[in-house]
């Protein structure tokens, strides 16, 4: 019971925000067209508190468990198939239950919530995002885009919309978006619109496991023809429709909970291995070795001066926006008192705006790190892990999650409500330097993303953080546009 008046206190600050009424002191003449508002609405308050339940309060719940749904003890950590990502596999799909979806795994991991609406043989619209972190990994990064989707479709079945929608809805949990244990991005959603790569299933993780093994131990099939049967056909699909948190600063810096995404940055994983000659690393004298350790120290800091200070970067307005990084390294054996010969690996991710920039880099750095094993009699291998074009989004999704987006602006705590900026303004527009599932599904259908403002702009760590209101915004965001779409895709009378 004690909850209620804040609950309450909620709804009539929604109210007057709605209706742009402000409450000062000295205009009294403001308090009663306010209170006439919440007196008509007062019968409907007990819906509004439900609604602030589903979309904020139970969202947020929802994330706290997921962000506990750990293969560590000390971190997040879910990986693909992992028995953690399993557990959070069979948490989501109660939640689609609930939600009034039908549920069911894929062949690849990935976990389903469908619901036919009133025409089951209409194109459906896709919902979803990634259901696997990274190490150490944040609890809103792919899990938001989840959660706030069943969230909104909880709500539209709860007020009966549900099974008389225009079209099927379909929420999918992505298995593995991340790329962490077998080094390739978008399995889950790359499966879904059928541009897994044709060695897919012979890759593999650190142990040595393959994809192949590793589905087939979880009793999947765990053959090319499943996977391919995983594929749907574009005429299935009106579109897909992601929320994921910005992974950024810029919303935070601008006050505001929702951006509109334009487009989505390309990129390029590449994996290098170097060779030398282990040894004794007393025996052997220095100007006799071939040690790959500073060869591929050399190779990482040319990678950095390339992607700041390559002459290719001035032909593109801002550079394409490109960014590299190396965020893996390994060593055999890995000891103190040997010169780690066998293999010296690490991984490069280049992302840019433009496509045509990006591959100019790739292939300078390409050169680049061959031309210094060559200097130190080493040996090496580049091997292109995972490469997407940018994509850009479509325009009259755009519109339709802008709408959205900006009437919930208008109405959530700290969206800005009527001190918020022009209409212009509400929703900024933003490119998207991270990948995020939409890309894949880009090769099925038209994409649109919102993103959600996060604290500091910090992601892919445990210090990500997103408010239980811009959870409520997000959640609210996509109810908004289900209804739009609802209002505007009616079924001509027969």
């Amino acid at each position: 019971m004690a909850a209620a008046p804040c609950g309450l206190l909620l709804v009539l600050l929604l109210l007057a925000s709605k209706w742009n009424l402000r409450l000062h002191a000295n205009r009294p003449s403001n308090v009663l067209p306010l209170l006439c508002v919440v007196l008509t609405e007062i019968a409907t308050s007990e819906d509004s508190l439900d609604a602030i339940k589903t979309l904020r309060d139970e969202a947020v719940a929802r994330l706290n468990q997921l962000g506990k749904t750990s293969d560590s003890k000390e971190f997040l950590e879910r990986t693909f198939l992992s028995p953690a990502a399993i557990r959070a596999g069979k948490l989501v799909q109660e939640w689609m239950q609930d939600a009034g979806l039908d549920t069911w795994m894929d062949d690849i991991g990935n976990i389903h919530g469908r619901a036919d609406g009133a025409n089951a043989s209409a194109p459906a619209l896709l919902m979803g995002s990634h259901l696997d972190t990274v190490i150490d990994a944040g609890k809103y990064d792919g899990a938001l885009g989840i959660v706030s989707a069943i969230a909104a479709v909880k709500m539209l079945n709860s007020n009966g919309k549900l099974r008389s929608y225009v079209r099927p809805i379909e929420i999918i949990a992505f298995c593995d978006e991340e790329g962490v244990r077998f080094q390739s991005t978008f399995l889950g959603s790359a499966a879904v619109a059928g541009v897994l790569r044709p060695d897919i299933l012979s890759i593999r993780d650190r142990s040595g496991v393959t994809l192949e093994t590793s589905l087939k131990t979880r009793s999947f099939k765990g053959t090319r023809d499943s996977l391919v049967q995983l594929r749907y056909s574009p005429e299935s699909v009106w579109g897909y429709v992601e929320v994921h948190i910005e992974q950024g600063p810029v919303l935070e810096a601008r006050g505001i909970p929702l951006g509109l995404v334009e487009a989505i940055a390309g990129q390029t994983r590449l994996k290098v291995r170097l060779h030398g000659a282990q040894g004794h690393a007393g025996t052997v004298p220095m100007a006799m070795r071939k040690d790959p350790m500073p060869g591929a120290a050399q190779a990482i800091v040319s990678v950095e001066k390339l992607c700041r200070d390559s002459p290719t970067l001035a032909r593109v307005p801002g550079g394409g926006r490109l960014v590299c990084t190396v965020g893996e390294i390994f060593s055999w054996p890995g000891a103190s008192n040997v010169i780690p010969g066998e293999q010296v690996a690490f991984t490069i991710d280049l992302r840019a705006t433009d496509d045509s920039l990006r591959e100019e880099i790739v292939g300078e750095v390409e050169e680049s790190i061959r031309s210094i094993c060559r200097g130190r009699g080493l040996s090496c291998t580049i091997d292109k892990m995972h490469e997407a074009k940018a994509v850009g989004c479509d325009k009259d999704l755009m519109a339709s999650l802008k709408a959205a987006a900006e009437s919930t602006v208008l109405e959530v705590p700290g969206g800005g409500g009527v001190d918020a900026p022009a209409a212009d303004d509400l929703v900024p527009s933003l490119m998207s330097g991270a990948g995020h599932d939409a890309m894949a599904m880009s090769h099925l259908t038209k994409i649109g993303m919102l993103f959600v403002r996060c604290k500091g702009g910090i992601s892919h760590s445990p210090a990500e953080s997103v408010s239980d209101d811009d959870v409520l915004a997000s959640s609210l965001s996509l109810l908004h546009f289900l209804n739009n779409h609802l209002e505007h895709e009616q079924p001509a009378p027969i």
